[in-house]
């Protein structure tokens, strides 16, 4: 019988090692360190002092450049842990003075240090350095090192690093696995949905009360005190810490909690009342201030066995979680986004007790400092800590603790619903030092109530350009493009509260095929139809000026959501008031206030407010003065100019000069211009004040809690026909719905198009007919391509552009970049109207809509 072969079925040694965190590789030249890093991490992940050494000289062993060979080592270092990766540093780490400065780099990152020691015999080391014709250095290396490494193992654990392996020989070495942990605080593969429980300070009642209105089933034991809770469709608590001190039952709500967790229903992390209750456990010294007397009398009268169950599981708890894939945070006093996921003393003392000035305040407590009046993680985070007089959002963040302990409400949040359920203290069970704070005026995270600077629009550093993560992927905006927008922004927008969507630019149809047109439906319905949209809608396309309007109900609704005493805006595709008067905005903002009103659209909707994306005419309205300075000008120089010169043709032709071709070129000039004039004369009226404007809505973008992208277009025709069938300012919009794949229904939507533009219409717009969100093949669809007319277009491109060598020309139009650029702002239009409705803080919507704003300043051809 064959023995069993003990080498081959011993399992290898595993080291644990933390997946965002440094590993020092530490061992003598020639232990092996730079093959270990090969066999076990990737070649990004392992940094070396010789690949340094060799970047900063060209000579991996040139002595004299190790001083800027290990700058170079911590300045990677340091930027890969700022950014969560796995460093490894391969270099020989023996010397107590190049350990402490990589320890030291690891803490600014708030992350762990984890030392792997290679220890091989001297002669080993000394063969191997032979062996290597590029070392030249003597055997007396190796013995220094040596001892520095036997000096170092002894205290390494006291230098900050947090986990030490000494592999002693190449058997050893060999033999191991190396496992990534994840961070102690992410649980990010845990999705929910949860019910986030604010601070309850052994208000057991009141947690029951709550844990009952949520939907929650209490298990209880044999003396009928509460030991677990179930929800029925599977929900998971989440206690945001302070579960003790100062209420009537800290056990009760600790035998509650901790049978939750225990039973897989519910998670927590500690707070700073748990952290001292440890404390006080643990060796009986804490302060017995802030209700950690009440907590140990009560504990008092519990069994030893309880109170150990009480310890383990308070000092197991970690700083923090991360869920939801990253989603959601949750910690005691909230977190700043730069710490979520890492894991240091400083980490865990911000999510405990948040950050402070020093100071006191007039009752003796600490001045905080407004970390979440800052916040602009992607991350929502959920904490308490400080009590408040009620939840509010404030960038993102959202303070739980309103103050049931002393006489307030207990309160949880439904995630990712984002419901607030609360219920009463059953009575002030201890006075507070100070009253409950009352939320800033910046606490409603959607503006109310605040004076808004340019600097809320949170868009980051605007030398860096701006980069705009969206459903379909990020949108980049160049440093001068975002320069110009903030110059626009900051000096000419409507408050920009209300600027909840600004319009993407529309592409123009590829270039039509005829030689005597420019822009065709035939080629706008072969591009959706290459690009798998079989049905379209075409839809009138208004001379007029693009106008947003945002219309509230009520003054309360304004309030509550947009800027108070205000009802309304009507504002341009760049953010600015679309009547210098404000007493015509105000009449505007009336009329299609009512306009909604008529038509029910509050009631059908469920909603307080709307935004409406349309044409506001005549053009004259908003382009008067470029009408009469550029092209009334035009027309009347060429009145002016033109009949003299056809005189002077006349005059010489009786002298027997063929002045012919000339002539009829003037006189084709005199036809052009006076067709040139009729186009725009046909797009200017005369108001006064509100009085013969007119609004043509062509979508519905948004109304409390929704927005409208994945509604189909002949929905938010609907829509736009009720508002119109009122009488008042609301202008319809014609239509019809084509299958691109149908030749005779494209012909029949070409003739339809013929007829509008021969009749001075502008042309018509041709969208997919599923929607702003619809699919093409390869991704988000072309959300409209404008077909103008051959007439319309002489404003565009002058008044002779359709001679034949002018529009050979012309054909060759290089639509790329337009069409590049009216997807992008199409991208980011869609992502700030799901900001919008998802609640998300008005700095994370302004950040779509500010870069809108910043690709429109990039140079593209003004004609398209």
């Amino acid at each position: 019988m064959t023995e069993p072969n003990d080498e081959a079925t011993r399992e290898p040694r595993v080291l644990g090692v933390p997946r965002m965190g440094l590993v020092l590789l530490v061992g003598v030249s020639g232990s092996g360190k730079s093959t270990f890093a090969a066999k076990h991490f990737r070649p990004t992940q392992v940094i070396g002092s010789d690949f340094c050494r060799g970047m900063v000289s060209d000579d991996e062993n040139d002595q004299t450049a190790t001083s800027d060979a290990f700058a170079l080592l911590n300045t990677i270092v340091d930027i890969r842990l700022r950014r969560g990766l796995l460093t490894v540093v391969d270099a020989t780490n023996v010397q107590r003075k190049a350990r402490e400065q990589l320890i030291r780099i690891a803490k600014d990152n708030n992350v762990l240090t984890t030392a792997i020691v290679l220890d091989v015999p001297e002669a080993v080391a000394r063969e191997r350095n032979r062996d290597r014709t590029d070392r030249d250095f003597g055997d007396h290396v190796i013995r220094r090192q040596r001892r520095d490494l036997k000096d170092g193992i002894k205290r390494m654990t006291r230098e900050g690093i947090r986990k030490m392996f000494v592999l002693q020989g190449q058997e050893e070495i060999d033999d191991v696995r190396i496992e990534l942990e994840r961070p102690w605080p992410d649980r990010t593969e845990l999705t929910g949905p949860f019910d986030i429980v604010g601070d309850i300070h052994g208000c057991r009642s009141e947690l029951e009360s709550l844990l009952a209105e949520l939907g929650y089933e209490l298990r209880r034991d044999d003396q009928g005190r509460p030991v677990g809770a179930r929800h029925p469709e599977g929900r998971t608590a989440v206690f945001v810490g302070d579960l003790v001190d100062r209420g009537p039952d800290s056990p009760g709500v600790l035998r509650l909690v901790m049978g939750m967790v225990a039973d897989g229903d519910a998670l927590c992390v500690p707070g700073n009342h748990e952290n001292k209750l440890v404390r006080y456990l643990k060796s009986g010294k804490a302060t017995l201030t802030h209700g950690l007397a009440e907590t140990v009398e009560q504990l008092g009268r519990e069994t030893e066995e309880f109170r150990k169950e009480v310890l383990e599981f308070c000092d197991g708890l970690v700083s923090h979680l991360m869920l939801d894939g990253g989603n959601l945070v949750v910690a005691h006093a909230g977190l700043k986004e730069e710490y979520h996921g890492r894991a240091s003393g400083r980490v865990r003392s911000f999510a405990l007790y948040g950050e402070t000035t020093g100071e006191t305040d007039e009752f003796g407590l600490p001045v905080r400092l407004p970390w979440a009046r800052d916040y602009r993680g992607k991350a929502m985070v959920v904490y308490g800590h400080v009590p408040t007089n009620k939840a509010e959002w404030l960038n993102r963040t959202i303070c739980l603790d309103t103050g049931c302990v002393f006489g307030g409400k207990l309160t949880a949040l439904r995630y990712p619903e984002r419901e607030i359920v609360d219920v009463d203290a059953e009575r002030t069970w201890y006075e507070p030092a100070r009253p409950l704070v009352e939320n800033p005026p910046e606490a409603d995270d959607r503006g109310t109530g605040q004076a808004i600077d340019i600097n809320d629009v949170g868009v980051g550093d605007f030398h860096a350009g701006l980069f705009v993560e969206t459903r379909y992927g990020t949108v980049r905006a160049d440093t001068e493009s975002t320069m110009a927008a903030l110059e626009v922004m900051s000096r000419f927008s409507v408050d920009p509260r209300w600027l909840v969507y600004l319009p993407p630019t529309m592409a123009p149809a590829p270039t039509a095929a005829d030689p005597e047109l420019l822009e065709h439906p035939d080629e706008a319905f072969a591009s959706y139809r290459a690009s798998g949209i079989g049905q379209v809608i075409c839809e009138e396309k208004h001379m007029g000026s693009r106008a947003v309007a945002v219309l509230c109900r009520d003054e309360a609704a304004a309030e509550r959501r947009f800027v108070p005493g205000e009802l309304g805006t009507v504002y341009t595709r760049t953010g600015r008031a679309f009547f210098k008067d404000p007493q015509v905005q105000a009449e505007v903002v009336s009329r299609l206030r009512q306009a909604v009103t008529d038509a029910g659209l509050w009631d059908k909707l469920g909603t307080d407010w709307v935004a409406l994306d349309g044409e506001l005419l005549p053009w004259s309205a908003k382009a008067g003065p470029l009408i009469r300075e550029q092209y009334a000008s035009v027309g009347a120089a060429a009145r002016a100019s033109l009949p003299a010169a056809s005189a002077a043709l006349a005059a010489a032709a009786e002298r027997g000069i063929d002045v012919g071709a000339l002539a009829a070129t003037i006189a084709r000039r005199t036809e052009q211009t006076e067709a040139f004039s009729r186009v725009y004369r046909r797009y200017t009226w005369q108001t006064e004040g509100a009085d013969g404007l007119r609004y043509a809505p062509f979508a519905l973008l948004a109304s409390e809690g929704r927005e409208y992208g994945e509604a189909d277009h002949l929905w938010h025709m609907g829509v736009a026909e009720q508002l119109a069938q009122t009488g008042g300012i609301v202008q319809a919009t014609r239509y019809r719905v084509v299958d691109t794949t149908d030749p005779d229904a494209c012909a029949a939507a070409s003739a339809w198009w013929r007829e509008m533009v021969d009749q001075g219409g502008e042309g018509m717009v041709v969208k997919p007919l599923l929607g702003m969100r619809a699919k093409a093949r390869k991704g988000l669809a072309q959300p409209g391509l404008k077909v103008r007319g051959p007439e319309y277009l002489r404003i565009i491109y002058g008044a002779d552009y359709t001679d034949p060598e002018r529009i050979a020309v012309l054909k060759d139009r290089k639509l790329g970049r337009k069409n590049g650029l009216a997807m992008r702002e199409h991208k980011l239009g869609l992502e700030a109207l799901t900001r919008q409705a998802a609640g998300e803080p008005l700095w994370r919507v302004h950040e779509p809509v500010f870069a809108v704003l910043a690709l429109e300043t990039e140079p593209v051809d003004p004609r398209l």
